[in-house]
């Protein structure tokens, strides 16, 4: 009798023998190949994890000579980091799907231990993707894209000793700024009016159903299973805030790149290859199916596949059918690591006292930025690469506007803000 696992692993071999006979030596074959065949990677239970997953699950790894990729679950951003300080030779990991500012902090010193732990962004990830979620209680006041009704009752929490609790997932993650830039457009400061806090993406749904938050920021599927299980809403999109924003990045420790260049390409081109994948219509399903099982998210997909094919139900009453606010894993660009949007990034932090008002944006992003293997692994896989390294001008909802030219302006126009 043929098992669904026997014949999943009996596909997956067909894959990867058709891969070895079309490139035997991988993709490799017409030079030196790979430094070495393996590399540790970290991923958190989210659906914007999908291009390494489905590197490994459908062979990418394998075809450009890296069949002893690992793809190792992290239980929170903060183990994910633990991780990358140790390295795989202490029993940790060499990269992961990550926060895309992360490794600007750890190369900075910041929130890695007491010394700098230098990482690269070989690529991104995905755009889109991610919501701000509330409890049914803030529906009374419409809170949405606009926070301004949760100010009067966000005040009168903290009045009464109980001050209301905001969820992120990593201090000065893109979640802890989308969730920031939200309320701080609706005039409330996250340092003062509210408590900020850290929570594993998994525990979010668990915690506003248990009433220990008010508020969270985090990726799908969380905020549709929140809506699913009927105790809370989305109030906003992070892509309503700014369309098409970066969010998570293939990083790397940059002695790991540094010693083994031929294989971070290698696993640079296998994840592009599974980002064209993933953002192929044909294989949404496929790709929610795998990535919704038990070893990865471990959802059912019910919870990730009406979002990722363009359907959002708010939960309030709000519906999107066919909507552009899609998670993007290739088009317009999405895996591209655009250093104008690091330079954001940077920004927000310094914003926020993550990092020191006193950061040279330029060269720290220019030092974690490695577009230049991007570009080399494009070549691999014959794909065109873009002319430089901005996006441009950026414009978000409250109308405000980032140059990534001039990134001190967009500092002093913001109102609510804490530099260190």
């Amino acid at each position: 009798m043929t098992t669904n696992l026997t014949r999943r692993t009996l596909a997956t071999a067909a894959l990867v023998g058709a891969a070895k006979a079309a490139l035997p030596a991988g993709a490799f074959a017409q030079g030196r190949g790979p430094e070495t065949s393996k590399a540790r990677l970290g991923f958190i239970a989210l659906t914007d994890a999908s291009p390494v997953i489905i590197a490994k699950e459908r062979g990418y790894f394998t075809k450009h000579g890296m069949p002893d990729v690992e793809v190792l679950k992290q239980a929170s951003w903060g183990a994910t980091r633990d991780n990358l300080v140790l390295g795989s030779g202490g029993g940790g990991i060499d990269g992961a799907h990550i926060l895309s500012p992360m490794p600007y902090q750890f190369t900075a010193g910041v929130q890695s231990g007491a010394r700098p732990l230098p990482m690269y962004i070989l690529a991104r990830l995905n755009l889109n993707g991610q919501a701000i979620s509330v409890g049914n209680d803030l529906k009374d006041v419409k809170v949405g894209l606009n926070a301004a009704g949760a100010k009067a009752k966000f005040a009168q929490l903290k009045a009464a000793n109980n001050t209301a609790k905001v969820a992120m997932t990593f201090r000065g993650g893109t979640h802890d700024l989308w969730i920031r830039y939200w309320l701080a457009s609706a005039g409330i400061n996250p340092d003062v009016d509210v408590s900020t806090i850290v929570i594993p993406p998994p525990q979010m749904v668990a915690n506003i159903k248990a009433g220990t938050q008010d508020a969270f920021c985090v990726g799908e599927p969380w905020n549709g299973q929140l809506v699913n299980q009927k105790i809370g809403y989305t109030a906003c999109l992070t892509s309503e805030i700014w369309m098409d924003h970066p969010e998570k990045a293939l990083g790397m420790r940059a002695d790991w790149v540094d010693k083994n260049p031929r294989a971070a390409q290698a696993i640079c081109a296998a994840v592009m290859e599974a980002a064209r994948w993933c953002d192929t219509a044909a294989n949404k399903a496929q790709m929610c199916a795998t990535v919704s099982g038990r070893q990865y998210v471990n959802v059912p997909i019910a919870d990730i596949l009406p979002r990722m094919q363009g359907t959002v139900n708010y939960g309030d009453g709000r519906t999107l059918a066919n909507s552009g606010h899609v998670m993007k894993f290739w088009a317009n660009n999405a895996s591209f690591p655009w250093k104008s949007h690091d330079t954001w990034f940077v920004n927000e932090d310094m914003r926020w006292g993550v990092l020191p008002s006193s950061t040279n944006r330029a060269a720290l992003v220019n030092k974690v930025n490695r577009s230049d293997i991007w570009r080399e692994a494009a070549k691999a896989i014959g794909v065109p690469a873009p002319a430089g390294d901005s996006r441009g001008v950026e414009r978000f909802f409250d109308g405000k506007v980032f140059d990534p030219a001039n990134p001190a302006a967009w500092l002093a126009a913001q109102p609510i803000k804490r530099m260190a």
